[in-house]
């Protein structure tokens, strides 16, 4: 019996090293799908947020750093190169804006406004 033990296994290492592989392909198309679902959301949330903060330039402020963070937690998870450089790119342009005053509100809203809506149009290209 001892002989019939060891000829499996190989077999089932063999197996275990193909279900890994399997595994972590899964892993990957569920990761594409969750930033799928979760990239525009934030963007989405974003734009209808800003709109509603032009009068606070703080909370406005905010918003944009704390969208921000959560596109770049989106793209530190993202499988897809297009998804990740996307999140990445969006994430540094709302970093990069700074509102101080009721112009800058209104500025920031348009900028969001239009580099969201590409960006939510270029994460639907990469999840299709």
């Amino acid at each position: 019996m001892p002989h019939f033990g060891r000829r499996f296994v190989p077999l089932a290492l063999f197996a275990s090293c193909v279900l890994a592989a399997g595994c972590s392909e899964v892993n990957s198309t569920i990761d594409k799908a969750q930033a799928c679902l979760e990239a525009p959301k934030i963007v989405t949330d974003l734009i209808a947020e800003v709109s509603k903060l032009t009068n606070d330039p703080q909370a406005l402020d905010k918003a944009l750093d704390d969208a921000a963070t959560k596109l770049n937690g989106v793209a530190d998870e993202a499988a897809n190169t297009t998804i990740k450089e996307a999140s990445d790119n969006l994430a540094t342009t709302l970093t990069g804006i700074t509102v101080k005053d009721a112009n800058d509100a209104v500025d920031a809203v348009q900028k969001v406004g239009t580099d969201g809506a590409a960006y939510v149009e270029k994460i639907a290209q990469a999840c299709s």
